[in-house]
């Protein structure tokens, strides 16, 4: 069990498989990219698998997501998929991904075991989606998001990050999109974890201006928290249902004490939250020959000392040191 001094137990593990991406998301990282990780600095696919099978087996772990940078980009990722799915007890597995590479690997992914796809997509404007992630490929997202419905990795989600004087003006028509095609849409703040340090809270469109842009077109009814759990999206039920939208509120309605998560970097680092700024290394315990026994005791101690929250609503928050592609989403 991952447990910490404040009582969350984690069972929602997010693993990391590249720092790498194929788009420049202005929130995200600089036009030129970053300096990526060496190739032996990332985790082997065995590596990855026997960490995932540590955290199934002996922690507690069970719901996997697959993150990057861009986890489409890993070339083991539908075996890592087939392997994962085959320990006793199968997890539950999701991937966070832009949608770019949907289109071309969301069938073998559900036949390895994939349960659903959660799909970056801010906008329903590419030239809009050209601004923000300097790439022409929207039309390539959408085909993703279809493809996946189709291969019945579902529910799909939709995730979208609101900007002021880019995208903001779009809420409602991004519902009116999603519930038309059956996504479950789901905005999210836009959160201090930009490589180049330009966020400020000030400028940033939050849960309220979200909440009252969508109820100029629709009916919200507030799920209620029996429904949520630990999960971070507050939902309200669309037009009295069946479809809903949630909205994560990172900065403003922080979730912290209902925390279920710990987080592996794709270098094999383990981060009890994603905006910590400290470590702890179980890449050197793989490579040095440590038995599961002992890479489960650090992976514990680890999880230990978490924090009671990130503090974002805080003025005075530090971003963490490391950008959102090297750890995750």
């Amino acid at each position: 069990m991952l447990i910490d001094t404040y009582g969350r137990v984690a069972t929602d593990l997010r693993v990391s498989l590249t720092d790498r991406c194929n788009l420049r998301c202005t929130y995200c990282m600089p036009e030129e990219g970053l300096q990526w990780l060496a190739k032996p600095d990332l985790l082997t696919d065995d590596e990855i698998v026997r960490l995932i099978g540590i955290a199934v087996t002996s922690l507690g772990i069970e719901e996997v997501r697959f993150t990057g940078g861009e986890p489409l980009l890993r070339p083991g990722l539908v075996s890592i998929v087939e392997r994962v799915a085959a320990l006793a007890p199968r997890p539950q597995m999701s991937l966070t991904t832009n949608g770019i590479g949907l289109r071309r690997t969301a069938t073998a992914l559900k036949a390895a075991g994939l349960d659903r796809v959660n799909v970056s997509l801010d906008t329903l404007r590419p030239d809009v989606f050209k601004t923000l992630t300097r790439r022409d490929r929207h039309k390539d997202v959408l085909e993703g998001l279809q493809a996946a419905r189709d291969a019945g990795l579902t529910p799909v989600k939709v995730n979208a990050v609101l900007m002021p004087a880019l995208n903001a003006d779009e809420a409602p028509d991004l519902l009116a999109w999603a519930v038309e095609h059956d996504y479950e849409l789901r905005f999210i703040e836009q959160m201090p974890l930009d490589a180049q340090h330009g966020w400020k809270r000030d400028g940033m469109a939050t849960a309220g201006d979200i909440l009252a842009a969508l109820r100029t077109r629709f009916d919200l009814t507030e799920e209620g928290s029996d429904e949520r759990g630990s999960a971070p999206a507050e939902r309200w039920i669309v037009d009295g249902g069946p479809h809903r939208v949630g909205v994560i509120a990172s900065v403003t309605r922080p979730f912290c004490s209902a925390c279920d998560r710990t987080r592996l970097t794709a270098d094999g680092q383990v981060r009890t939250c994603l905006f910590a700024r400290e470590e702890t290394d179980l890449r050197a315990a793989l490579r040095s020959d440590a038995p599961d026994e002992e890479i489960a005791r650090i992976w514990r101690l680890a999880m230990w000392g978490k924090k009671a929250g990130a503090g974002l609503d805080d003025p005075t928050f530090v971003q963490p040191d490391r950008p959102m592609s090297a750890i995750g989403g």
